[in-house]
């Protein structure tokens, strides 16, 4: 399984030139600080055309709790979109943490984010050949997808 790359360390300045102080980098006070710019995801997978207005109601109210284990899994900027031609459903997030496998079994862990997989696969086709579900793991339930052009 994927695993990020060393974080980024910098020296902070001992005295922040003028235009710097009391801006919010230095507040914390420490002599260094570490920084994981991210790993960014694609994935896809179908969603069935009878479970349409199902799937968006649903994520028009995700559950909190299922909300704050992604957030505390260190996954940002999560979205999904979908394209009513294909039916395809297409999902991207930025992994900001240190240890993805770990976080992805603190995620599976969750009772309420389980009783969620199981409600949304019911909506979906996976694209993977031998998957069962996201809550069975390998293989993945969402087909991940190769990013081949990012602009920051």
């Amino acid at each position: 399984m994927w695993q990020p790359s060393s974080p980024t360390t910098e020296a902070a300045p001992q005295s922040p030139p003028a235009s710097r102080q009391g801006s919010i980098a230095n507040l914390a006070g420490d002599d260094r600080r570490n920084r994981n710019p991210g790993r960014r995801f694609g994935q896809i997978v179908r969603l069935k055309p009878e479970y349409v207005q199902e799937y968006k109601a649903c994520h028009a109210q995700v559950w909190p709790e299922v909300l704050k284990q992604i957030r505390d899994c260190n996954i940002q900027d999560y979205s999904i979109w979908w394209d009513d031609k294909s039916g395809i459903l297409f999902a991207t997030f930025k992994y900001v943490g240190y240890d993805y496998a770990g976080d992805m079994e603190r995620m599976a862990g969750n009772p309420k984010v389980r009783e969620w997989w199981r409600m949304t696969d019911g909506y979906q086709e996976s694209f993977v050949e031998g998957a069962v579900s996201s809550e069975a793991g390998e293989p993945a339930w969402w087909k991940p997808v190769e990013e081949v052009f990012y602009q920051p």
